[in-house]
């Protein structure tokens, strides 16, 4: 029998993040956990009269490719994987985007991966990923699992509702009140945060600041824009946890000079952490900055998609910028670290230029009021 909240779903996707046209082709990359998602959206892209590659894993298969991968083979998988790129660009050359379906039965499955072959994985996937992040169209989306069910004490049932309402909220509506805060992000200079374990300042100035109200993630609900790459000073505690590489961080800390990370923990997991900030050059520079408003999504359960659009929420992000709101920095790493503002978080401030804009999660000038829950 056919949900149709997923039929409606699928029509979000193809009509208002993708845009896809008749006659236009375009790529799905999919979980098996997210087929009925799938069958959905190719249902719907036949009426349209366009045209899917899908393509099929799960996280065991990528757990068991990974394992193949050794990067003390005298280069051997660094070549194949450079060549699996090149053959991604090609395939793409006639494709207008991608639909990425992602599901997590075991958020640990990649635990035992050891954090060199994830280097080289992202490192010699990096050309794929910005040709298809910057000069694709694509939406994710992550298809609810009992076990992401367990992590929010939620029967499957309540989860499974839960995510489709949160992803199906009205984006037109989030799309006009979100273009206040844009003005007011591009006309800023200097940007200060203050809550428990942060003391945070850079500038802003000359970036463009980017609404995203359904067209990149499902669900959705935050303008993101970048730091002025060296002028990050300060210190900064995230308290929602991260799930990256396969391992769960809590509680991470991160240290600036003059826009670097010069020191960095996470409890038990402060040398993993500092393998990935070390992946790169660029890694241990910020990419992002953004403030997360969808109004249904409360708390974290430890999954970027979700956790990075909570309300009363901003996300500080290591590693590669986006083209549309470029500072200069590429890594192979873009690691979205969310901290939660409102009260029962513990509070805390932004400001812009020397005036309160939010306090305790909360938006505080009158044209951004409409962005409150």
């Amino acid at each position: 029998m056919r949900d149709p909240r997923l039929e409606r779903l699928a029509g979000l996707m193809l009509n208002h993040s993708m845009k896809i046209k008749r006659g236009e082709a375009f790529h799905i990359s999919a979980d098996v956990v997210g087929l009925p998602l799938v069958k959905a959206i190719l249902r719907q892209a036949a009426r349209m009269g366009a045209l899917a590659q899908v393509e099929l894993t799960s996280q065991e298969v990528s757990r068991l490719t990974l394992e193949m991968y050794d990067p003390e083979d005298d280069g051997v998988t660094a070549a194949f994987l450079a060549d699996k790129a090149q053959s991604d660009i090609r395939r793409f050359a006639n494709l207008v985007g991608d639909i990425v379906i992602r599901a997590y039965p075991n958020d640990q499955e990649l635990a035992g991966i050891a954090p060199e072959v994830l280097q080289l994985s992202a490192l010699q996937s990096k050309p794929f990923k910005d040709l298809l992040i910057n000069h694709r169209r694509w939406v994710l989306f992550e298809y609810p699992t009992p076990a992401q069910a367990q992590k929010m004490n939620m029967s499957f049932d309540r989860f499974f509702d839960f995510v489709l309402d949160v992803s199906s909220i009205d984006y037109q509506a989030m799309q006009r009140n979100a273009e206040q805060l844009k003005i007011l992000m591009e006309k800023t200079d200097r940007v200060r945060i203050i809550a428990p374990g942060t003391d945070l300042a850079f500038s802003i100035r000359g970036m463009p600041a980017v609404p995203c109200c359904g067209e990149f993630n499902i669900p959705d609900g935050e303008c993101f824009t970048a730091p002025v790459r060296e002028s990050v000073q300060g210190y900064i505690t995230f308290n929602a946890p991260s799930n990256y590489w396969g391992r769960t961080f809590n509680d991470i800390r991160l240290d600036f000079s003059n826009g670097k990370i010069v020191q960095a923990s996470a409890g038990g997991q402060t040398d993993f952490l500092n393998k990935i900030l070390d992946s790169d050059a660029g890694a241990r520079w910020i990419g992002e900055f953004a403030l997360g408003f969808n109004p249904l999504i409360r708390e974290p359960f430890c999954n970027t998609l979700f956790d990075e659009k909570i309300c009363g929420s901003f996300h500080f992000t290591p590693g590669s910028c986006y083209d549309e709101a470029s500072n200069g920095n590429q890594s192979a790493i873009h690691w979205d670290l969310v901290q939660i503002q409102r009260p029962e978080y513990g509070g805390g401030e932004i400001w812009f230029d020397d005036e309160l804009v939010r306090k305790d999660g909360l938006f505080t000038i009158p044209e951004l009021l409409a962005l409150n829950p």
